[in-house]
């Protein structure tokens, strides 16, 4: 953690929408006018597509049928963790992108599914915003989230998370189902072992529970709506928080719990924006007093 250059890290699962929360902090960043460093969790993966695709064939030649983008072994844990040591030190860091499609990766004249050239972050910026699947990642080596000055959980329940992935890599990806039920099934050990303990560090979880049936997640047809879900909001110290206000700005919420809120799915942009916001103002402001 530091005072001087503060770090907030979105961390879910692939298919938790993370894209999606991560749209409302550029929407906060903008507003107040706060330089942002934005880092993406692919980033920091081992293997460039081709690569990946190669051994995961290999590996399910060798009998070792778990190997997945969730674990060690196919992510430089120590690199993330370098970078926001780094950042949280002196402001900078090295990191790098990785080109998704033939459209991230028309201005670097490079194939979709590799990497850039590693590169400094660029200087003088107010904070570094991480989104990815690794934002409070612990293994014997690292332990990513001692650096995270806001650490925020994004964790649909499991069947839901399955259908958004199901669906997204469908449409958007054009994988076969056959294929994308596969890759859940091949990640289930590196989830339960790398993604699920990061969410008992995080200070805020989001979690939208729908209200309609999922019980087969791998027949549904649509991914159920904002407005048929609900969304559990976990505060893990409550100290601070006004409740009372975010009731009355959330209508139909209430407390489940004392550190916790629920409140109708579509209300989950502006929960983010009435909690969010007050929490940046303090890092600005501690930010601020520390020089």
């Amino acid at each position: 953690m530091s005072a001087k250059h503060p770090i907030i890290a979105i961390t879910g699962s692939s298919g938790a929408g993370t894209t999606t929360v991560m749209t409302t902090f550029q929407q906060i960043f903008r507003r107040e006018g706060l330089k942002a460093a934005t880092v993406e969790g692919d980033s920091f993966h081992r293997f460039d597509r081709a690569e990946m695709r190669k051994l995961m064939a290999e590996k399910q030649r060798e009998g070792h049928g778990h190997f997945s983008h969730f674990g060690p072994e196919a992510n430089l844990f120590e690199e993330l963790d370098a970078l926001f040591r780094a950042y949280a030190e002196t402001g900078v860091g090295r990191t790098r992108k990785y080109l998704h499609d033939a459209q991230e990766a028309a201005p670097y004249n490079q194939p979709p599914g590799t990497f850039t050239p590693w590169e400094d972050v660029a200087p003088g910026t107010d904070l570094l915003f991480y989104e990815g699947l690794h934002g409070a990642v612990q293994t014997d080596t690292v332990d990513v989230s001692r650096h995270v000055d806001l650490l925020v959980g994004v964790v649909p329940i499991i069947n839901l998370e399955w259908i958004q992935k199901l669906h997204r890599d469908k449409s958007a990806r054009g994988h076969s189902h056959e294929a994308i039920v596969d890759t859940i099934l091949r990640r289930m050990p590196d989830y339960v072992n790398y993604i699920c303990p990061q969410f008992s560090k995080t200070h805020v979880n989001f979690q939208r529970v729908p209200t309609v049936d999922t019980s087969n997640p791998f027949t549904a047809r649509d991914i159920p709506s904002a407005d048929e879900s609900m969304l559990v909001i976990r505060f893990a110290n409550p100290k601070g928080i006004d409740f009372p206000y975010l009731l009355s700005m959330l209508k139909d919420s209430f407390m489940s719990r004392p550190n916790t809120i629920c409140c109708p799915g579509g209300k989950m942009g502006l929960a983010m924006q009435l909690i969010f916001t007050p929490m940046i103002w303090q890092l600005m402001d501690r930010k601020k007093r520390a020089f």
